[in-house]
């Protein structure tokens, strides 16, 4: 008997609800658990709302929060950086949050070679690992599909892991658009911390065209096969949350983000069932 599936709502789901309406939206479609994000404007963490009250609203509904998204470009070290994820890490503390989305540097500028980038990316995760430990938090890296990103494929993330001794605070987010668009075929269910789905519904796109604004809620139309990825993620062990982040102004437009929510919730279902 497979896990039941759970789904968690990504703040990008609905940017411009308040914190109160946003819980509420989780709370009817029967959703238990949300991350938030530190680059939207107007919203926490952006609008200045103390930690203290994200955490008091959300254990009042008994709501966990999973991460908030994101440290950019966490595979960029520096002062800026340290400065950056102690700010994000006390909040995370303070909010009751489970950890941190780590985005690496999505750049087409980016005048680092492959050697460089892997340095880099040794050299964060050394100093990161220890940050997480002193705030009680996880690490979740997130690789980015698209060509000019430094960072496209989780074997990389993972063998990076391993190497500094991070397993016990870094894990990978799978990312159901990324995970397409980098072509990558390998899963590491072991290591996957969190899943974010998000559905592309264009067939005309070329694939190094696809971008944020073309991610909708994951339906029948879906072409980037979330369905045979979570179905093969949960068969191999993974049996954490399935978390929704669409970009697309499409759906941060509709009149009725509820109904389309229990829509693509009943859709995975029972594809999955």
């Amino acid at each position: 008997m497979s896990q039941p599936l759970r789904f968690a709502l990504n703040r990008m789901v609905a940017p411009r609800l308040s914190l109160p309406a946003f819980i509420d939206l989780a709370l009817t479609l029967k959703v238990d658990a949300i991350e938030l994000r530190n680059d939207l404007a107007g919203v926490e963490i952006e609008d200045g709302t103390p930690p203290q009250q994200v955490r008091e609203l959300c254990a009042a509904q008994g709501l966990k929060v999973l991460s908030i998204n994101a440290l950019y470009p966490f595979d960029v070290w520096n002062d800026e950086r340290r400065q950056q994820v102690l700010k994000l890490a006390a909040y995370a503390r303070a909010c009751g949050a489970e950890g941190l989305v780590l985005c690496p540097l999505n750049d087409p500028a980016d005048p680092r070679t492959e050697v460089q980038r892997s340095s880099g990316l040794h050299s964060a995760l050394t100093e990161l690992a220890p940050i997480l430990r002193d705030h009680g938090l996880l690490g979740f890296i997130e690789p980015l599909g698209f060509e000019e990103c430094a960072l496209r494929h989780k074997r990389t993330v993972v063998e990076a892991i391993r190497a500094i001794g991070g397993l016990d605070v870094l894990r990978l987010v799978h990312d159901t658009f990324h995970h397409h668009l980098a072509g990558e075929h390998e899963l590491f269910p072991e290591l996957t911390g969190l899943v974010h789905i998000s559905g592309v519904e264009d067939r005309q796109a070329p694939l190094n065209r696809i971008r944020d604004g073309h991610r909708v809620l994951v339906g029948e139309a879906d072409v980037l096969g979330n369905v045979a990825q979570i179905d093969t993620l949960r068969s191999s062990g993974y049996s954490g949350y399935l978390s929704f982040e669409p970009f697309a102004e499409s759906v941060h437009g509709l009149a009725d983000i509820q109904q389309a929510l229990a829509a693509s919730i009943a859709h995975l279902r029972q594809a999955l069932a």
